[in-house]
């Protein structure tokens, strides 16, 4: 319970956590609060097209060349995005746990299947082949969550075999051996906790490659046609980025300052997790 104080008071300490904080709590504010402040179709036409920010005071965001309203996308598209990077990195985590922590305990000819098997997912393109899939199997909201994590598990289980093969001869586990507790325990009871750490900051980068790569594929025309995520507006602003630019910079500083807030809390919370970083 004291080191569980400990790290709190280091984490409360550090001003990136703050920041990272208050970000990502506007950004969750303005997705829980979209159907209540704009209960309509975000993408239903409400104005006169390309109404600049601020010319209008019932658009606050202006309007895009369909007369769509820019910030009720905005609110909508926090949903998507979020939604997409925090079921993206959980299948990613899901999977890349399992593996890299299989193979880290066991050794032997488990280790060296699944290496083989994680090299061979890593050596392929990851982008290539997401966009494989998704043209595949067509551009809905599930295919490119689940795309997304396929594609991502080979960084976390390279981490996550090397965390248990450094941790599999230490005392606590060989202690739990001996007294008879069975794999799955001494796998997920015993060593994962301690090999936690170092996943902290990879998963806050998994969720923002997420969504940086959602806003990729909506960039090529590959997103689900059905729901706004930011990534869907910049790519439908690409085409009069010159005349009208606040339709693609609007959702893109958004996505910047997400992806900035939720590397910040990755990063304060390795700190405060690790009492060799505290103060």
């Amino acid at each position: 319970m004291g080191t569980d104080g400990r790290a709190l008071r280091r984490f409360l300490r550090n001003p990136s956590a703050w920041l990272g904080l208050l970000v990502m709590a506007a950004v969750l504010l303005m997705a829980a609060t979209a159907g209540l402040f704009y209960p309509g179709d975000p993408q239903g036409m409400v104005a006169k097209p390309y109404l600049w920010p601020g010319q209008d005071p019932a658009f606050p965001l202006g309007t895009d060349n369909l007369g769509r309203d820019v910030t009720a996308g905005v609110f909508h598209g926090a949903r998507v995005s979020l939604w997409i990077g925090v079921v993206s990195a959980a299948i990613c985590l899901t999977i890349g746990t399992l593996v890299g922590a299989i193979g880290g305990y066991f050794g032997g000819w488990t280790d060296d299947l699944l290496t083989r098997l994680t090299e061979a997912v890593q050596t392929m393109p990851s982008f290539l082949f997401l966009i494989v899939l998704v043209a595949i199997f067509q551009p809905t909201l599930t295919t490119i969550t689940l795309g997304i994590g396929l594609v991502s598990w080979p960084t976390v289980a390279r981490l996550v075999r090397a965390e248990f093969r450094r941790l599999r001869g230490q005392d606590f586990v060989l202690a739990a051996r001996s007294l008879g507790f069975p794999h799955w325990r001494i796998i997920f009871q015993e060593i994962l906790p301690n090999a936690l750490p170092p996943l902290i900051v990879t998963t806050s980068v998994i969720v923002a490659s997420a969504i940086l790569t959602e806003s990729a594929l909506a960039f090529l025309g590959l997103g689900d046609p059905n729901v706004l995520s930011w990534g869907m507006m910049i790519g439908n602003g690409r085409a009069v980025i010159r005349t009208a630019w606040y339709l693609s910079a609007v959702p893109g500083a958004l996505i910047v300052l997400t992806v900035l807030a939720v590397n910040l809390l990755g990063e304060a919370l390795n700190d405060a997790a690790n009492p060799r970083l505290g103060n």
